[in-house]
């Protein structure tokens, strides 16, 4: 129909349209999508999606032919006039007709759709954000007491001792706490930040075993780049505990960091004590856990870890794409 009578017309000819689409687009988000597609039930969908399509479209075609065509069929143009001599069923079983209609009644229900798939995923993100940085913040929360745990039983055995070199420890061990607690709150720190927090812990560490360990830190960082706090630290602190805590004789533990194109490469390797209790050296603490855990959410497929476990020694090469 290319004209109108009045405004009837054209409110009543549009009214229906409008009326259709509100009811399949509501019935498809509200009700087909949440009962079938989103259980995965896709037959069962696409079969009352039909369904409701061929139901609107008989209800149409009944009011277009009973009424709209009735009342209005003088105003039609020569080839509408043509069109409304088919018998019901012919107009009926169309597939032109039934195709446009299809399309023209699933159109609001496709935009419907997109537009809450589009804020559904938006708040999956924004929920996904929230839970990362939760799970990471519940990390830091199990990994600062656990070196806090190691470092103050150092700081205990030394007072113990009253040895001279304690004044020195405090301030190693405030520095370290003043890091923890202030300076690493970011999800990734200036790499320089971690190697001093690493130069003070090994200082707090020949303090206390003095020449029972050899150690040797080689840094190769020569431009500012980002990682994430507390990682690198705890492989050392089991470097220590599993190297050094039973070794009889001397141990060695050594210690590099550089940049190699795009990527961090740590590497670190002590040497193991002749007798040890295999138990607590194949048991993975805490801090191990963690490290795997933060480096799913920070690094994912962006880091690699390689590790030679030998009778005599053990070492650990850490590859992490630059931030």
């Amino acid at each position: 129909m290319l004209y109108y009578s009045g405004y009837k017309q054209l409110f009543e000819t549009h009214a229906v349209i409008v009326g259709i689409q509100s009811l399949v687009a509501y019935t498809c988000v509200d009700f087909l999508v949440p009962r079938f597609l989103n259980k995965k039930q896709t037959f069962l969908f696409c079969f009352f999606l039909v369904l409701l399509l061929i139901s609107v479209y008989v209800v149409y075609i009944t009011f277009r032919v009973y009424y709209l065509d009735v009342n209005y069929a003088e105003y039609y143009t020569p080839i509408a006039k043509e069109y409304i001599q088919l018998s019901f069923i012919d107009r009926l079983l169309d597939y032109r007709v039934i195709m446009s209609k299809f399309i023209k009644f699933l159109t609001p229900a496709a935009l419907l759709l997109m537009v809450r798939f589009y804020k559904n995923q938006q708040k999956y993100l924004k929920l996904s954000e929230q839970k990362k940085i939760a799970e990471l913040t519940a990390l830091k929360n199990q990994l600062n007491p656990h070196f806090l745990f190691n470092t103050l039983n150092n700081l205990y055995s030394l007072a113990i001792k009253k040895s001279d070199k304690t004044a020195e420890v405090i301030e190693r061990l405030s520095d370290i706490l003043d890091y923890i607690l202030y300076r690493c709150n970011s999800t990734y720190v200036p790499l320089q930040n971690e190697i001093e927090l690493i130069e003070n812990y090994l200082g707090l560490e020949k303090v206390r075993y003095n020449k029972r360990v050899h150690i040797s830190f080689e840094n190769k960082v020569d431009k500012a780049v980002k990682i994430a706090p507390l990682l690198l630290l705890t492989f050392i602190e089991n470097a220590f505990k599993h190297g050094v805590g039973q070794e009889l004789n001397k141990a060695t533990i050594k210690i590099s960091i550089e940049l190699e194109k795009n990527h961090i490469l740590f590497s670190i390797y002590n040497t193991k004590p002749f007798v040890s209790e295999k138990k607590e050296i194949e048991k993975e603490g805490i801090g191990l856990h963690n490290i795997n855990q933060q480096l799913d959410l920070l690094y994912p497929n962006s880091n690699s870890i390689e590790i030679e476990d030998l009778p005599e020694s053990y070492s650990l090469v850490l590859k992490l794409k630059q931030k």
